[in-house]
C-alpha cells in the first residue's frame, strides 16, 4: 500500500477528546467520495420517528467514513485503495442503520456487472436486522424502490439494471467457500469468537474479494461481553495497530475507545466521557437512558454494570470487570513480570513446589510451579495446560480461545493418549534434577482421579510423602485467600500468560458460611484448571518448604583411600 494512503491515525486520542472525526486525511478522489456521500445523504433511515435523512441522523463522525470507503476507489483502474473497514462503536449509535446505508450506496455505484453483496452475521437474526434495514431504506425513496427488485423470502435485492445483488448469506465456509463478492458487510465481529471455525469464515471472506480489486468488506461491531477471543480478539488487535501506525495494510480501522487511562476503575462512568464514545449522542444515543442504565446496574451489580461497560462504552472486559470475581483477579495484571521462565525458577529459586489440577478427557491438566526467590522470597510461579483432542469436540465453545493458547505456547494439544502425563513427569523430574523441588510434600494433586498422574511420577521418583492430596473446595479457602493478599502486596508474581489470564477471568467466588469457594461447576464451561493447579501450588508453600537434602558424594564423588 503507498504511503500515501496510510489508514494510521497515531493522534487518535486526540481527535476523541476533540470530538473529531476519527479518519485521517487521505488522498480521495474527489468525484467518487462526493456522489457517495450525496446519496448517503439523501437516504432515509426507516426506523425513526419521521424517517429523516442519513444526513440529518448521522452525527458527523459517519460521512468522513463513507467518503473514505467510496473516496479511495480509482475509477480509471477499477481498484479501492481501502479494502475493508473495521468500526468499533457501541451499541444504538446507528452502526446497522449506517452499515446497511453502505451497502445501498455500493449497490447504486457499483460498476460491475451481476456484482455480488452479502450480509454475513454469526446468527441468521442478526443478519436479518441489517437486511430489513436496506430494504427499508429503499422503500422509502420511490425513484430507488423502482430501481430494484426485491425478493424478502429470499432475502435478497437485485438491482434491475446491472445485476447487482445483496443478500445474507450464512456465516459458514461451505457457502461462502467458491464466492467472488465485491462487497461484504459482517456484522457483530464479536459474537464470531463462539464459533469453532471462525477464523476459516474469515480467511473464506478475504479470499471471495481476492479476484475482486474493487471489492470491499466493512466490519461493524461492539465490545465483547466477555474478554475478547479467536478471530474478534485477532481482528480488533489488527485493527489496533493499524490505526497506531505499527501495521499498515489497506484497511481503516475506527475505534471509538476510551484510552485505557481513563477506562479504569470505573473512569467510564463519568458522564463528561460518554460522548466520548457514544459519538451519536444526542442523536440515536439518549443521554437520559445512559443515565438510568448506569442507576440500575449499580444497583444490580458486577454482572450488570460489566454488561452496560462493555455493550455501550466499548470498555474492554478483563479479569476483574465482571461480577462474582476472585478478589486477586484484580491485582493479576499487575504482578505480570515476563521474565519468569521455568528457567529463571531454577536459578533465582532455593525451593519450588508444583500443583496439578486436571479432569476428564474433555478437560484440561493444568499446572503451576511456584518457587521461592532465594533473595527476596517472593513467590515465583509459572504454569502450563494439556488437552486431549476430545476437548476439541466436546468443547467446542472455547476452541478459539484453546488455539489461541496453543499459539502462545502455554498450552499443548496432545497427539498421544499420555503426552500431558509425561511432560508433566519431565517438568517436575527437572525441578528435582536442579536440587530445588521440595523435600516434602513437593506436588500437590487434586486426589480424585490421579491414578495415571500417581504412576508417571513415581518412575520420576517423586513418591511417599513427597506427594501432597490437597483437598478441594472449602479445604481450599486458605490457598484463594492468601493467594489474593500475596498478589495485592506484590509477593506473588506470574509469567503474565494469556492462559492465565484467562483462567483468572473465568474464576467464580462462592460465599458458603466463612468459606469461600472457587470451583470447577461455578465456573462452568470455562477452564480454571491451571489456576486450581496454582492454589495447590501456593497451599504447599505456605508450609514453608525445604529443598530436599542431598548427599555430598551427588556432588563431590567419594575418596578412595
Amino acid at each position: 500500500m503507498q504511503s500515501s494512503w496510510s489508514t494510521a491515525c497515531p493522534d487518535w486520542k486526540e481527535r476523541l477528546l476533540a470530538g473529531r472525526p476519527l479518519v485521517p486525511s487521505l488522498p480521495l478522489f474527489a468525484d467518487e467520495a462526493s456522489r457517495a456521500l450525496r446519496i448517503f445523504n439523501r437516504l432515509r433511515v426507516p426506523d425513526v420517528i419521521g424517517t429523516p435523512t442519513m444526513a440529518e441522523a448521522a452525527g458527523p463522525w459517519f460521512p468522513p467514513i463513507v467518503e473514505a470507503l467510496f473516496g479511495s476507489y480509482d475509477a480509471q483502474i477499477h481498484r479501492r485503495m481501502i479494502k475493508e473497514v473495521f468500526l468499533l462503536v457501541p451499541k444504538k449509535n446507528g452502526k446497522s442503520s449506517y452499515a446497511a446505508a453502505i451497502m445501498v450506496v455500493a449497490l447504486i455505484m457499483n460498476r460491475r456487472p451481476e456484482a455480488e453483496f452479502l450480509l454475513i452475521a454469526p446468527t441468521k437474526k442478526i443478519a436479518d436486522i441489517a437486511f430489513k434495514q436496506a430494504w427499508g431504506i429503499l422503500k422509502l425513496d420511490p425513484e430507488l424502490t423502482k430501481l430494484f427488485k426485491p425478493q424478502e423470502h429470499l432475502r435478497k435485492i437485485t438491482h434491475r439494471n446491472s445485476g447487482a445483488s445483496l443478500e445474507i448469506k450464512a456465516a459458514d465456509t461451505d457457502t461462502i467457500t467458491g464466492s467472488k463478492s465485491t462487497g461484504i458487510l459482517v456484522d457483530e465481529t464479536h459474537v464470531f469468537a463462539t464459533k469453532p471455525k471462525a477464523a476459516d469464515i474469515f480467511v473464506e471472506i478475504r479470499g471471495a474479494l481476492a479476484a475482486r480489486p474493487d471489492g470491499f468488506m466493512i466490519q461493524i461491531t461492539t465490545q465483547s461481553k466477555e474478554p475478547p477471543t479467536g478471530v474478534f480478539k485477532a481482528e480488533l488487535a489488527t485493527a489496533r495497530d493499524i490505526r497506531d501506525g505499527r501495521l499498515q495494510l489497506n484497511r481503516l480501522a475506527v475505534l471509538y475507545e476510551l484510552p485505557e487511562e481513563l477506562a479504569k476503575d470505573g473512569g467510564w462512568k463519568s458522564e463528561d466521557r460518554w460522548g466520548i464514545v457514544n459519538p451519536n449522542l444526542g442523536r440515536s444515543v439518549d443521554l437520559a437512558y445512559l443515565r438510568d442504565a448506569l442507576t440500575t446496574a449499580e444497583r444490580d451489580g458486577p454482572h450488570a454494570l460489566t454488561l452496560l461497560a462493555s455493550q455501550h462504552f466499548n470498555v474492554q472486559i478483563g479479569t476483574s470487570l465482571r461480577d462474582d470475581a476472585w478478589a486477586g483477579a484484580a491485582y493479576w495484571q499487575d504482578a505480570a513480570d515476563d521474565s519468569i521462565t521455568l528457567d529463571a525458577i531454577v536459578e533465582r529459586c532455593d525451593v519450588a513446589v508444583v500443583g496439578i489440577d486436571g479432569g476428564g478427557l474433555d478437560d484440561l491438566l493444568g499446572l503451576s510451579v511456584v518457587g521461592r526467590c532465594r533473595t527476596t522470597r517472593d513467590w515465583l510461579s509459572w504454569s502450563r495446560a494439556w488437552a486431549q483432542d476430545d476437548v476439541l469436540e466436546r468443547r467446542k465453545e472455547i476452541v478459539p480461545k484453546l488455539l489461541d493458547l496453543k499459539e502462545e505456547g502455554t498450552l499443548t494439544i496432545c497427539e498421544a493418549p499420555t503426552q500431558d502425563i509425561e511432560e508433566v513427569c519431565s517438568i517436575v523430574a527437572r525441578l528435582d534434577d536442579a536440587g530445588i523441588l521440595a523435600e516434602k510434600y513437593a506436588v500437590g494433586l487434586d486426589p480424585v482421579g490421579v491414578a495415571a498422574l500417581v504412576d508417571g511420577l513415581a518412575d520420576v521418583g517423586i513418591v511417599g510423602d513427597r506427594l501432597a492430596a490437597v483437598g478441594q473446595g472449602f479445604r481450599l479457602n486458605g490457598a484463594i485467600l492468601g493467594a489474593e493478599r500475596k498478589l495485592k502486596d506484590g509477593t506473588l508474581w506470574h509469567e503474565g500468560s494469556q492462559l492465565m489470564t484467562w483462567c483468572v477471568g473465568n474464576a467464580k467466588i462462592e460465599q458458603r458460611g466463612s468459606a469461600v469457594l472457587m470451583t470447577k461447576q461455578a465456573a462452568g464451561r470455562a477452564k480454571i484448571d491451571p489456576l486450581i493447579a496454582l492454589l495447590n501450588a501456593v497451599q504447599l508453600m505456605s508450609r514453608n518448604p525445604e529443598p530436599k537434602k542431598r548427599s555430598p558424594y551427588e556432588t563431590r564423588g567419594i575418596r578412595m583411600v
